[in-house]
């Protein structure tokens, strides 16, 4: 069996590669799928889940000045199995949530809605995370 890829992977340039690194797999719990140094880069994953960071450098593809928040417009919605072991890891950890634990239900149909438990977390160069576990659907009343 081949190792599943995603089709579509962000890739954030972040400011300091080693605090980022720390946040993502030390506190949100991902793997470094692959690594690689000069620039400092790292592929990572968690269940489906996968992304890239690299240290800012003079051969970047910035399109113009990243000012912090970085990312400022987007989320990046990331669904897991069970949120709440990673959840605690965050609150553990003293850092500020964006937006607290809450159970979310969204209309997919005139006549269905799609639940997730949800929260919200920056990462250290302010990317906006949320992190999701999928409810289920029920009917719209």
């Amino acid at each position: 069996m081949s190792e599943y890829w995603n089709v579509m992977v962000p890739e954030l340039s972040v400011t300091e590669f080693k605090k980022s690194l720390s946040f993502y797999t030390d506190i949100l719990g991902f793997s470094v799928r692959n690594q690689r140094d000069n620039p400092e880069f790292a592929y990572l994953e968690q269940e489906k889940v996968q992304l890239m960071i690299e240290q800012i450098h003079d051969d970047s593809w910035n399109t113009g000045d990243l000012l912090n928040p970085f990312g400022r417009g987007i989320n990046l919605q990331m669904e897991f199995s069970n949120i709440a072991p990673i959840y605690q890891r965050v609150k553990n950890s003293k850092i500020s949530i964006y937006r607290e634990l809450t159970e979310s239900w969204y209309e997919v149909s005139p006549e269905v809605l799609s639940g997730q438990s949800e929260f919200l977390v920056q990462d250290p160069d302010g990317y906006l995370l949320r992190l999701t576990q999928h409810l289920g659907e029920k009917p719209k009343i």
